[in-house]
């Protein structure tokens, strides 16, 4: 070899390597690379957002607060549990997509849904929900509909420790969510506790657990349900005051999770 040609090769590698040094751990996301900039304020109302490439464009996910989430994909605006308190829904966007897990007046709120709706939206919830809205269209557990440019399956939320199962009753039959977007994966959980349901999820790119009691689960629970689910990255919420300290201790040493903490209390 040549000595101009053992230079090239050279200044090519280390090239490479600064350039995957650049790149952030989540570059290798479900085969898609975090987009730059990935923690932005620019989500609906000044809130934190963060993007990912899911091969067929960019996910914007919006955290509004407590459940309150907005994903953005090609146009289409997918909002899952919007309350009132977390945004002012009247100036955002219209959905094409609204995702529901159950009942409770933080996951369900009827005014956000109807200042929501323009024609062609579609108002997905468990069955029990749809009886308290008055309207929209049940999908039951394991079944999974297509909208929005996603996929979207249903999966069961429910409490199962002794004292707290009248909070989520399994026989109620709420919902969490898979999203398939593009080739990212990501689990909604909703309001459960780490249930053995989750073992047979399938690969998750990116996971919103619930940590709060009485109501879901301790960081300890969290930390139990992520080493099942093992997603790329972790986001807990409807955390309330529950110590996020703790969760980052559990999950420090655990290979291959990020933890993400957002305002999502």
């Amino acid at each position: 070899m040549g000595k101009n040609a053992y230079l090239t090769g050279v200044s090519l590698a280390l090239s490479t390597l600064c350039t995957l040094a650049a790149l952030s751990p989540a570059s290798a996301l479900g085969g898609a690379s975090t987009l730059e900039g990935a923690s932005t304020p620019a989500g609906f109302g000044g809130k934190e957002a963060d993007s990912f490439d899911t091969g067929k464009g960019e996910l914007r996910i919006t955290f509004l607060g407590h459940a309150s989430l907005v994903f953005e994909l090609g146009g289409e605006i997918v909002y899952i549990d919007p309350v009132k308190q977390y945004g002012d829904f009247a100036a955002f966007p219209k959905a094409d997509l609204i995702l529901v897990t159950h009942e409770h007046g933080d996951h369900l709120d009827a005014g956000v849904i109807a200042a929501l709706t323009k024609p062609g939206t579609r108002v997905i919830l468990p069955e029990a929900s749809r009886k308290k809205l008055g309207s929209g269209e049940a999908l039951d557990k394991g079944k999974t509909i297509a909208a929005a440019g996603i996929l979207v399956k249903a999966i069961p939320a429910y409490n199962m420790s002794a004292g707290r199962t009248s909070y989520h009753p399994k026989d109620r039959e709420d919902n969490g969510y898979v999203l398939m977007v593009g080739a990212l994966r990501v689990y909604v959980a909703g309001d459960t506790e780490a249930i053995p349901e989750m073992s047979s999820l399938g690969s998750i790119d990116i996971a919103f657990l619930p940590m709060n009691l009485p109501y879901t689960m301790t960081p300890e629970q969290v930390a139990e349900a992520a080493r099942v689910i093992r997603p790329r990255i972790l986001y807990p919420y409807h955390f309330g005051n529950t110590d996020t300290g703790i969760i980052e201790k559990l999950l420090a040493k655990e290979p291959g999770i990020e933890l993400r903490l957002r305002k999502l209390q």
